[in-house]
């Protein structure tokens, strides 16, 4: 199985993480007009002349392509997240960097009818054995502003490590925001990973 291979399939216990394909443009579309309150204040603007994937189906077939060139490049691993066949977030490794670094930054949303139920924790236990276990990481990131406490949760529930404030860290919304910086590594996952996996994603 290659890393450009549209039959890549992560499973959870109720989830699969998985690349997003034209076919998925409506289902995708629907849950992020309905939670566009919801999702917009956590993240960047649009820039002026950039495409609108939300609205239009070409620029989110173009999209879903410059994930699959990211893929084959190995600087990026975008995926939906989807529950009972219907996407219903997004989960994604961004910025990875090789070499010495071996990092990856995790992005993630969901829909917030869903939000509540342990999705993201379990989805974001699905990429972290793939990133460690599949791409050979050593390092994941994920950067979140400070009062977004749900957010926050997720990340806590699986005790990822606090290492501190970066202020002025990324442009949300037209503002530099701080935003507090959680990691784990590939030695932390191999000390946590049974444990993990056994709350989250191994069948009960």
């Amino acid at each position: 199985m290659t890393i450009s291979d549209h039959r890549l399939r992560l499973l959870g216990r109720r989830l699969a993480v998985r690349p997003l394909e034209a076919e998925d443009f409506d289902d995708w579309r629907d849950v992020r007009l309905r939670n566009a309150d919801w999702l917009l204040p956590w993240e960047p603007m649009r820039s002026p002349g950039q495409p609108d994937v939300v609205n239009d189906r070409d620029s989110f077939i173009a999209r879903c392509r410059m994930r699959d060139r990211e893929r084959q490049s190995g600087v990026g691993y975008g995926f939906g997240i989807e529950v009972e066949n219907q996407i219903v977030g997004e989960i994604n490794f961004n910025n990875v960097v090789r070499g010495a670094f071996q990092n990856a930054h995790v992005g993630y949303w969901i829909d917030r009818d869903q939000a509540g139920r342990g999705l993201v924790p379990e989805a974001l236990v699905v990429l972290l054995r793939y990133g460690f276990e599949d791409l050979g990481l050593h390092r994941v990131q994920v950067a979140i502003i400070p009062r977004n406490d749900r957010s926050r949760r997720v990340v806590e529930k699986l005790g990822l490590r606090d290492e501190g404030l970066a202020e002025g860290y990324l442009e949300i919304g037209g503002v530099w925001e701080d935003h507090i910086r959680y990691a784990i590594t590939a030695e932390e996952w191999t000390v946590h990973r049974d444990e993990l996996l056994g709350t989250w994603v191994l069948p009960e």
